[in-house]
């Protein structure tokens, strides 16, 4: 065939439609859908994407598989591997608020910065807990009194865990520790599932943690709550009281899972996951979920979640300043 007859051929061949971003959309998904857990299973972030993302397939009518990345302290592997993926709503971030404390801090050590939060769009504020100081039920200390006490007649003997450098649960403790005066020793994990099973285990002697992740094992009476990072006492565990109330001011702490796709993602495909996520939230297996692990629905749409994170990142940043360089 010469060249004449390849053009004749292309031009016999029927024109395909470019579709619009409206169409687009209207196609998505046509394949399974991957969101990143920036954390090992058991913590808070996993805890918010299982049930959102069974939710999720219902009403895409494709998988939603949960992909649990950890690594690098506080997330930043499995923020970073979300922040370069395709901009196609293919690929989906269910993270935790140490999303923009990570940059920072690698901006204090001067290391590389691995992902910036304006890579990343909001979709949808899932969870907003506080974070809530949990110790050994076998452990000597009954009261934060009691706790703040004894680790100030034993300065850097206390140990406590955290999902990583400058995450979430270790800004909490650096916080509280701040506010109260008081010297502990960090032990970072790769995420608060481990963390979690180290203070189980007897290798950690304290945690904060949300307080659906720390419900089941006071209810077993592996645990015991001495103090809650918000400003206002939560339902489930109503008896705990806020570290304001005891006098430490400066302490306040959530610990919020969101859902969030890279900023290029076109407008089209990002109100399609507003809307999905609209349902999923106002789902009854979702919100019987969320109830039964003792951390509750605190749902936002996209303007309002972009405006929170501002905000709460302000504060967390400030905060991880005057921590300053620890390990």
């Amino acid at each position: 065939m010469d060249r004449r007859d390849v053009l004749r051929a292309a031009a016999a061949l029927p024109l395909l439609p470019v579709l619009s971003s409206a169409a687009f959309a209207q196609a998505y998904p046509s394949r399974n859908v991957t969101m990143i857990v920036p954390f090992p299973a058991g913590g808070q972030a996993d805890l918010a994407a299982r049930p959102v993302a069974q939710a999720l397939e219902r009403i895409l009518g494709k998988a939603v598989i949960v992909d649990n990345r950890a690594g690098g302290g506080g997330g930043s592997v499995g923020n970073a591997a979300a922040a370069r993926a395709e901009p196609d709503g293919y690929t989906l971030l269910m993270t935790l608020s140490s999303l923009a404390v990570l940059p920072e801090a690698d901006r204090l050590f001067d290391r590389p910065v691995a992902y910036e939060l304006s890579q990343f769009m909001p979709i949808a504020r899932v969870l907003a807990d506080p974070t809530l100081l949990a110790v050994p039920a076998s452990a000597p200390w009954k009261t934060a009194q009691d706790f703040v006490e004894d680790a100030r007649k034993r300065p850097g003997q206390i140990t406590y865990g955290s999902s990583g450098p400058y995450g979430t649960l270790h800004v909490a403790m650096e916080m509280f520790a701040s506010s109260a005066d008081i010297k502990l020793l960090h032990v970072p994990f790769r995420g608060a599932g481990p963390a979690l099973t180290a203070l189980l285990s007897g290798t950690v002697q304290a945690i904060a943690a949300a307080p659906g992740t720390l419900k089941p094992q006071v209810e077993d009476g592996k645990l015991r709550v001495l103090g809650n990072c918000g400003a206002k006492r939560v339902a489930s565990f109503p008896d705990v009281p806020t570290f304001q109330e005891l006098g430490y001011k400066d302490v306040e702490m959530y610990i919020w899972a969101g859902l969030f796709a890279q900023s290029a993602l076109p407008a089209p495909i990002a109100t399609r996951l507003r809307e999905a996520m609209a349902q999923v939230m106002t789902s009854p297996d979702v919100l019987k979920a969320f109830e039964t692990s003792g951390s509750f629905v605190a749902y936002q749409d996209a303007p309002a979640f972009a405006e929170f994170v501002a905000v709460d990142s302000a504060r967390l940043i400030a905060a991880v300043k005057k921590i300053g360089k620890v390990e």
